[in-house]
């Protein structure tokens, strides 16, 4: 379940299975090929046009927030925007989007229908909330493995992640959002330490085919 994934520094995940999907791809190494790729919302560290056009191919989908579907519209030809508890499939992967907002920051407003996803590959849930902090709909949320983050400034700090772990239905919890822009190796040791073991620390790698 957690040999499939890599972790490529901030918000950034690539899942390998039946089909290749990447979550936020950004400051990515070297070129790939996804099937799939999700993009929670249109910061430059989650919508990364150069990043995007690494790994954008032929068959290449792509499910966004709304506000950049026309930005992605110009590197790929697929592209579907959702917004917050909205559902997709793209062929027999399953993209179901889940709300992602600050309670007490403005950087991400809820009004700005800005999306978390849960990803169901080969039969396995992987739940990428974007930038969050500990929102109520997170109760509803159901996943075998949650990537959480715990940098603070932006989002949830490692000490609200581990609240929010409480709230999510998951197997594994794995830290993001920290080592790049915000947050340290610090804050991901101490999350894992809160949450037991559950917490999985999945070491960042550069990107490879």
């Amino acid at each position: 379940m957690l040999e499939n994934i890599d972790f490529l520094g901030h918000a950034t995940f690539r899942i390998r299975g039946s089909k290749t999907v990447y979550f936020d791809p950004y400051q990515l190494a070297t070129q790939d090929e996804a099937d799939l790729i999700l993009v929670t919302h249109s910061h430059f560290d989650h919508l990364s046009l150069d990043d995007v056009k690494k790994i954008a191919g032929r068959n290449t989908t792509v499910v966004c927030s709304k506000d950049c579907v026309d930005q992605v519209k110009l590197l790929v030809g697929m592209v579907i925007g959702i917004d917050p508890f909205e559902k997709t499939e793209v062929g027999e992967v399953r993209v179901e989007s889940v709300p992602a907002y600050n309670i007490d920051k403005e950087f991400h407003p809820r009004a700005n229908n800005w999306n978390g996803y849960v990803l169901t590959l080969d039969g396995v849930r992987y739940y990428h909330p974007g930038d969050t902090d500990k929102i109520p709909e997170m109760k509803n949320v159901q996943t075998d493995v949650a990537f959480l983050p715990v940098g603070g400034t932006y989002t949830m700090d490692c000490n609200e992640a581990a609240e929010a772990v409480e709230l999510i239905d998951l197997k594994y919890a794995v830290p993001m959002h920290y080592g790049s822009i915000v947050g340290s190796d610090s804050d991901a040791k101490k999350f894992v330490q809160l949450v037991g073991s559950r917490g999985v620390i999945i070491p960042p790698k550069k990107l490879s085919k």
